[in-house]
């Protein structure tokens, strides 16, 4: 029995012996594959501008009373009413969150003396998406006839962005080819393959817009959405032969 196990362990050594110069030759020529071309590493950007779909507010009420307490219940009242007006415009409640509530003392700053408090300022503010893009300005004038007298500015963006996203992707992707083939014609090469893709960047975040004035009453607030732009960029790696 002793005789038959060291005979079996012999075999299998020899085994081990002849597959390890075929696995070592294998590996040797992944790698010379690796390296058998000229690599090619270039970056592109890919960019798509279109119309944005939904406008997102900045609005609240800023209130000021003798007392803390007097502010911000007359600021509780008028963002109530605001609120209203926002669901009557047609906001779900999902469209509407509370973005900053606030109460600071008024001063008066005096010539060596310490600071009077002359009163307080209660502020309260709601981010409002407007998911039907088309009644932004009216939004905007339903909630100031509601007592809004804050707004910060408005910006646009895509309820999907997804798919400009993907469409600035494939421009990136094609960009790169298109440069990658280029230099392979100059070197007089073609590609062969692509060896490795990383994306950088990505979506470009919309610009708020501030609202310098409101229209005059009886006119709906102009707003105009223009359009956004969306950029991807990548870095490919290309094999030339």
């Amino acid at each position: 029995m002793m005789k038959s196990i060291r005979f079996a362990a012999a075999i299998a050594l020899a085994a081990a012996a002849l597959a390890a110069p075929q696995w070592a030759s294998a590996q040797q020529e992944v790698q010379a594959q690796a390296v058998q071309g000229t690599l090619l590493t270039v970056s592109a950007e890919g960019k798509v501008s279109g119309k944005p779909d939904m406008a997102t507010l900045n609005l609240g009420v800023a209130t000021q009373a003798q007392t803390a307490q007097a502010a911000m219940q007359a600021n509780a009242r008028q963002m109530s009413s605001l609120i209203a007006a926002l669901h009557h415009a047609g906001l779900a409640d999902r469209d509407i969150q509370t973005s900053n509530i606030s109460v600071n003392p008024q001063q008066q700053y005096r010539d060596n003396q310490p600071p009077l408090i002359t009163g307080y300022e209660a502020a309260n503010t709601v981010t409002a998406k407007v998911r039907n893009i088309d009644n932004t300005g009216r939004v905007i004038d339903a909630s100031v006839a509601a007592g809004g007298n804050t707004i910060n500015g408005v910006y646009f963006s895509y309820q999907d962005p997804d798919a400009p996203m993907d469409a600035a992707r494939r421009d990136a992707i094609a960009a790169a080819r298109h440069r990658a083939d280029l230099y392979a014609q100059a070197l007089n090469m073609h590609v062969v393959r692509v060896v490795a893709v990383n994306e950088g960047g990505g979506y470009s975040p919309p610009v708020p817009m501030p609202m310098a004035r409101l229209a005059a009453a009886g006119v709906a607030t102009p707003v105009q959405p223009g359009q956004i732009e969306t950029t991807a960029s990548v870095t490919v790696t290309y094999e030339l032969r």
